[in-house]
């Protein structure tokens, strides 16, 4: 098959050794976006895989192994003769019916990783060859074309199928400049289902999710903590007794950093003038909190399932037994995805309603929407507009997808976590969040601008202020803000570094 050509980052960064038990999500988004490459897999790990294959080999030889001397599905009582050397690659032609649009290169790149990690944690039986071709291809910035559709959270069938098909030469690849595609192999009645049996591409897409979405809550803060100091906020809500009367993880870690950026005492003394600020503001770290408690919860179970041997069935090597199961059902991915989406929206409506505390002469003792000196300016009135149709679009993607259902082949598959639809659902809700996220700074450092404040130097938030005055527009004029808000959002890597 003609390996096409694509453009994709340099050879750079660190290396990583997967060894099927050690991975971690933020380890899949730098394979995925080439920051880090691949070494070769661990030894002991490698040797395991080997075995496995072995074993699953002569168990099927010997009696009824599902998908391998059976069909799959509902076909799952049809046995397949050891003479029918095409079962295998029937199987995989048969379910690499993806639909829709081919997916970006670093969300296949990611489920390469997933997946050549969980064949070496030793129980899915499969050749080992797939293991140093998936690694090959990583390395050298090739990945199989994969399209969108295919999968409903009981495993990745048809992007997987995808990809063995390309692994045998069937299917074809995109491939860096000056990179090749991984050399044709073998692939038998062995090796179809223990390669398409895992939510590798959900996990994958999950972990990218992860980890932009992390950056982008870590952002919000110093973002957050601008629009305070543009408002003349409180920072009593954000004080060390507030956090111990109720000690939420997430809550304390969310005031602990503002109180860090901003040069906040533990106790810091009630302001003058108003008594309580907004909700946008007072409440900023009992709905930020839950949002980063919710990433901690998601990347422990992805840090299962990326180092688990979830294939059915699973291949016991010290009980030389292959066991039938259901632990391809993704419902923890599921239900942890569905959570964090729904605590970041929270995050994001906090946003918007700074956004229009910004707008408000009470708060900022400026003109309404930071309107310039012409009569009835519109400042940046539209961008409460821009940023609630951005807030409509990740409402939508926020809803559950743990909610949708599924009866599947002939009613023996009855349920489906949809897990699939909530990776992809978060990815798309990384997109709407950073628009939302740099409204926000275009205002704040407007206001900062008009108000003739800076944070004091030396801190954290006088660096974000730096940042992101350096690279706005100073003017004040009414003028379109599209560009202005394009700037801000290619703001938030630095902002979150902070």
């Amino acid at each position: 098959m003609v390996s096409h050509m694509l453009d994709n980052s340099p050879r750079t960064g660190r290396r990583i050794t997967l060894d099927g038990s050690a991975l971690h999500p933020a380890d899949i988004a730098a394979l995925a976006e080439r920051t880090a490459h691949p070494t070769a897999p661990d030894p002991k790990a490698f040797a395991r895989a080997e075995e496995s294959w072995e074993t699953a080999r002569r168990l099927a030889a010997t009696g009824r192994v599902y998908g391998r001397s059976t069909g799959v599905g509902a076909n799952r009582t049809e046995d397949v003769g050891a003479a029918d050397a095409e079962h295998g690659l029937r199987l995989l032609r048969s379910h690499a019916g993806a639909i829709g649009d081919p997916l970006p290169g670093r969300e296949v790149r990611a489920m390469l990783a997933v997946r050549a990690n969980q064949l070496l944690a030793g129980g899915a039986g499969l050749n080992p060859a797939v293991i140093t071709s998936l690694l090959a291809a990583l390395d050298a910035g090739a990945h199989p074309v994969v399209n969108e559709h295919g999968a409903v959270g009981t495993g990745d069938l048809a992007a997987l199928a995808q990809t063995g098909l390309a692994l045998a030469g069937e299917h074809p690849w995109l491939c860096a400049p000056g990179a090749r595609a991984p050399a044709p192999i073998a692939l038998d009645n062995n090796d179809a289902l223990a390669l398409i049996s895992s939510n590798a591409l959900t996990l994958g897409q999950s972990a990218l999710a992860l980890d932009e979405l992390r950056r982008l809550l870590a952002a919000s803060l110093p973002i957050a903590a601008l629009s305070l100091l543009a408002v003349g906020g409180s920072y009593e809500p954000f004080a060390e007794p507030v956090m111990l009367a109720r000690p939420h993880l997430g809550s304390a870690a969310a005031a602990t950093r503002l109180r860090a950026l901003s040069g906040i005492p533990p106790r810091p003394a009630p302001p003058l003038g108003r008594i309580q600020d907004p909700y946008g503001f007072r409440c900023l770290p009992q709905i930020h909190g839950p949002a980063l408690d919710a990433a901690d919860t998601l990347e422990g179970v992805l840090t299962v399932e990326v180092n688990a041997a979830a294939e059915n069935p699973m291949i016991s090597i010290e009980d030389q037994a292959a066991y039938h199961h259901g632990n391809f059902y993704a419902a923890h991915a599921a239900l942890a995805l569905d959570t964090f989406r729904l605590a970041v929206l929270q995050t994001a409506r906090l946003s918007t309603a700074r956004l229009a505390a910004l707008s408000e002469p009470d708060f900022t003792r400026l003109r309404p929407f930071l309107g310039d000196a012409a009569p009835a300016s519109s400042g940046v009135m539209i961008l409460e507009y821009a940023a609630g149709a951005a807030l409509g679009e990740m409402r939508a993607v926020s809803h559950p997808a743990s909610l949708g259902h599924a009866v599947l082949s002939r009613g023996v598959e009855e349920q489906a976590s949809f897990a699939s639809l909530g990776a992809r659902q978060a990815l798309r809700a990384c997109t709407y969040y950073r628009q939302i996220l740099a409204c926000e700074l275009v205002a704040a450092i407007r206001a900062l601008r008009m108000r003739s404040l800076e944070p004091d130097p030396g801190l954290p938030l006088a660096t974000a202020y730096t940042l992101a005055a350096e690279a706005l527009d100073p003017r004040m004029e009414d003028r379109p803000l599209t560009d202005d808000v394009a700037v801000a959002a290619g703001l938030l890597e630095g902002l979150a570094e902070l």
